[in-house]
């Protein structure tokens, strides 16, 4: 190894350079590289440190490259945005002032460059940090080279995500999709954030026609725990949160099953069950189409199985049978259940029939429960209850419920008649379960759009019969 030293050292007159040293041993100084008499040097490119400005900040502001700043976020969140057009070699320091970084976040904004390769906003919400930020190249754009806690990745701690409707409650972010798109997670989060999201899936509802009333689409729901606590339906219970990924999510929102013509033989169609909402691993099943009574499609009185199932249709004649039972819910099973079965049909005389309600997500359609006074008026059975959540508290979405803020997703439909009056209820249940027709040929009513609630049972065979309402699906996470 050679070594130098030297007390003085003159250029010639017009030279840019100073070569020291013999040949074979070079230390050249390019041309605007300042070396001062008091050991600073300028032109060479950062070394990894900064001027740190000691006067803390209070407000969002640019940052500078070359210079640490201290941000003071006691009185609200504050923003530092990086450079633009930044060079290799560029170099940003922050450094949490009063230790509330958790309290009120700093955000970090990349103007247009990458951070660690990820073209988002870094937030940080860890007391007492400190970042040094380095731009490398238009790739990776700027990377955190140093952090002043152990879990500082420079990425947010709180999942970031977009997709859907987002609204906000506090401090956690609300992505509702009444059809279909993409939940794409841009960062994951950490454990002292968030990782992981609640969620709320219906599918669609069944469609009626005469006389059984479809049933809601399946529900499935967590239980809120991670995602603030709120008030979610007592299926979700038991029911954990679902970890992401940085990747995109599909959603599809079932739609209600589409509303028929008239059966007119057996190998006709006498409904549609609704379609199936799904996000992630979770898929809801669309509802069932509640039973027709008919003799000549036996096959179909009771209704089809789905989420819930469809209420069966009416008997035609004593003891025949038709329309005994309503079908099966929770079809294919997961636990919790997702739906419950339809209700029974009846027969007061031959023209005098009424269906059972579709089965809801908070209990099975009821039977249609025969004579009501004065006799002989038959009416259809109730739709099965839906369940309520306080998931998104948005009034915009599902129906109001007996009483407080949640709101109700998932009612079966009504059975219908041919032969009832005012005086026996044929209302839609709870749920955006579709109404019931009352007296004589006619529709009952749609499920409700959004809600997975299965259509009302008609009174007879009368053009295209009712709907089923469509599905939901709604995802909820701490994000600061």
């Amino acid at each position: 190894m050679s070594e130098i030293k030297v007390n003085k050292i003159t250029p010639k007159q017009n030279c840019t350079q100073v070569t020291l040293g013999d040949s074979g041993d070079t230390f050249v100084i390019p041309s605007g590289v300042t070396i001062t008499n008091n050991g600073t040097q300028t032109g060479f490119g950062r070394t990894g440190t900064v001027n740190w400005d000691t006067t803390a900040k209070t407000a969002s502001f640019t940052a500078v490259s070359g210079n640490g700043y201290f941000v003071n976020t006691t009185s609200g969140a504050i923003t530092v945005t990086l450079p633009a057009t930044p060079s290799a070699g560029d170099i940003v320091a922050v450094a949490d002032y009063a230790n509330t970084f958790a309290t009120n976040n700093l955000t970090v904004a990349n103007n247009g460059s990458p951070i660690n390769g990820l073209a988002f906003d870094y937030e940080s919400s860890t007391n007492g940090i400190s970042l040094t930020f380095v731009y490398v190249d238009g790739t990776r754009g700027w990377k955190n080279v140093n952090d002043g806690t152990t879990n500082a990745t420079g990425l947010s701690d709180f999942i970031v995500a977009t997709g859907g409707t987002i609204t906000c409650c506090g401090d956690y972010k609300i992505h509702t999709f009444t059809g279909p798109g993409t939940f794409t997670v841009i960062s994951a989060g950490t454990p002292a954030g968030s990782t992981t999201v609640d969620y709320l899936v219906v599918a669609g509802g069944g469609s009626a026609t005469f006389a059984g009333g479809g049933g809601a689409g399946g529900y499935r729901e967590s239980s809120g725990a991670a995602s603030g606590c709120y008030t979610a339906s007592p299926l979700g219970a038991c029911v954990s949160a679902l970890p992401v990924s940085v990747t995109g999510y599909p959603v599809t929102v079932g739609a209600g099953g589409a509303g028929t013509a008239k059966p007119n033989s057996a190998a006709g169609t006498p409904g549609n069950n609704g379609s199936n909402s799904i996000f992630s691993t979770i898929t809801s099943t669309g509802g069932g189409w509640g039973g027709v009574a008919s003799p000549t499609i036996p096959e179909a009185n009771s209704g089809n199985s789905g989420g819930s199932g469809g209420g069966g249709g009416a008997e035609r004649s004593p003891g025949s049978n038709f329309g005994l039972c309503g079908s099966a819910g929770n079809t294919p099973p997961v636990n919790p259940p997702q739906g419950n079965s339809g209700g029974k049909g009846s027969f007061e005389q031959a023209t005098h029939t009424a269906g059972g309600g579709g089965g809801g997500a908070g209990g099975a359609g009821s039977n249609s429960p025969g004579g009501c006074s004065p006799q002989p008026l038959t009416p259809g059975g109730a739709g099965g209850p839906g369940v309520g959540t306080a998931i998104n508290p948005s009034p915009s979405y599902g129906t109001p419920g007996p009483s407080g803020p949640l709101r109700y997703f998932a009612g079966g439909g009504r059975g219908g008649t041919n032969n009832s009056s005012p005086a026996c209820d044929q209302a839609g249940s709870v749920g955006g379960g579709g109404a019931g027709n009352t007296v004589g040929p006619g529709n009952g009513t749609n499920g409700t759009t959004n809600t997975g609630g299965g259509a009302g049972g008609g009174g007879q065979f009368t053009g295209t019969n009712t709907s089923g309402g469509s599905g939901i699906v709604i995802i909820r996470y701490k994000f600061q």
